[in-house]
């Protein structure tokens, strides 16, 4: 029981560390200056391109424990969850406003929370009825102000809409192959694997950045690539690429080894809650009232999570125990 205890333990404290790094990719609106997302985009993953090379290299003597099949699969869940994962989002923020794609994203912990227990049954559903019902409605808080903003004049409802939709769906898809995946290699491969991913989304940026340049996503040709007119975007990608693709993947990775996916999908609401409040803090104001509220039931929603799956794991360890044939 004590190192049943140890192991969720350390697994939620990955699982938050990994949902901090990943709130990140929310301030990108925030940084990009005279640049665009797309050009933030392009530079964030061809910085990680290069650092998944390099774990791949550091890590070479354990890339022989992963079959080719797993090695493909990496590079496409990288594909998948990093680059088009990131690239959703910011297509959603661009043609939506800065408001609507978060809101979409809040979904992801209820449904992949969902998807976790219809994969392997953990609780009954029932159990699960308080923790998914107050995480949703703290969500729905947190985001009831911003949604009752009005659109910037640029901004497209329907296509935003389009692609926080695919976003939420490419999110659901990439956390249950990533799982199953990880299931399936040793321990000791995670280092390796988290690098085939980092180059995988570099692959899938270099694929489409001739479509990108097609389409006039990228001001760079007309800004500058200088470090002088550049150098702040550099130094944000290359910050957020380390915490975000790097060590918020390792995190998430060592974290789905401790918790099952119905635990690990609740916890992910904590993204929606750091980001709230780097949100904040980049634009210096504080929490409107519905905002704080939704703030607090989010980690209520949390925290009871974390409790039922707790009393859940101790009521069959104690079973398992006492039927236990006598010596």
């Amino acid at each position: 029981m004590k190192g049943l205890t140890s192991r969720l333990v350390t697994g939620i404290a990955f699982a938050i560390f990994a949902t901090l790094c990943w709130a990140l990719n929310f301030i990108v609106p925030y940084i990009t200056g005279r640049y665009t997302i797309f050009d933030f985009l392009a530079t964030r993953f061809l910085i990680v391109g290069v650092i998944g090379i390099v774990l791949i290299a550091i890590n070479r003597a354990h890339l022989s424990m992963l079959s080719w099949s797993l090695r493909y699969m990496a590079a496409g869940l990288g594909a998948m969850g990093y680059f088009g994962y990131s690239t959703l989002i910011a297509s959603g923020v661009q043609f939506g406003g800065p408001v609507l794609t978060p809101a979409f994203i809040g979904m992801v912990p209820v449904l992949l929370a969902l998807l976790g227990n219809v994969h392997s049954k953990v609780l009954a559903w029932r159990r699960l009825a308080l923790p998914l019902c107050v995480l949703a409605f703290g969500l729905l808080l947190i985001n009831l102000t911003s949604l009752q903003h009005p659109l910037n004049e640029s901004a497209s409802v329907s296509t935003g809409i389009a692609f926080s939709v695919a976003a939420v769906m490419l999110w659901l898809v990439f956390s249950f192959l990533n799982q199953s995946s990880l299931e399936k290699i040793s321990p000791g491969a995670t280092g390796v694997w988290t690098g085939l991913m980092m180059v995988g989304s570099a692959l899938a940026l270099l694929v489409l950045m001739p479509l990108a340049q097609a389409f006039g996503l990228f001001h760079f040709p007309h800004q500058g690539y200088d470090f002088a007119s550049a150098g702040t975007l550099y130094g944000w990608a290359f910050l957020i690429g380390v915490f975000s693709s790097l060590l918020g993947a390792w995190a998430w990775n060592r974290a789905c080894r401790d918790l099952p996916m119905v635990l690990s999908g609740q916890l992910i609401a904590l993204e929606s809650l750091f980001a709230a409040v780097l949100a904040l803090a980049f634009e210096r104001r504080l929490p409107s009232w519905n905002e704080a509220l939704g703030i607090m039931t989010v980690l209520m929603g949390a925290v009871l999570a974390v409790q039922v799956i707790f009393s859940a794991k101790g009521q069959k360890k104690a079973r398992m125990q006492d039927e236990k044939p006598s010596a």
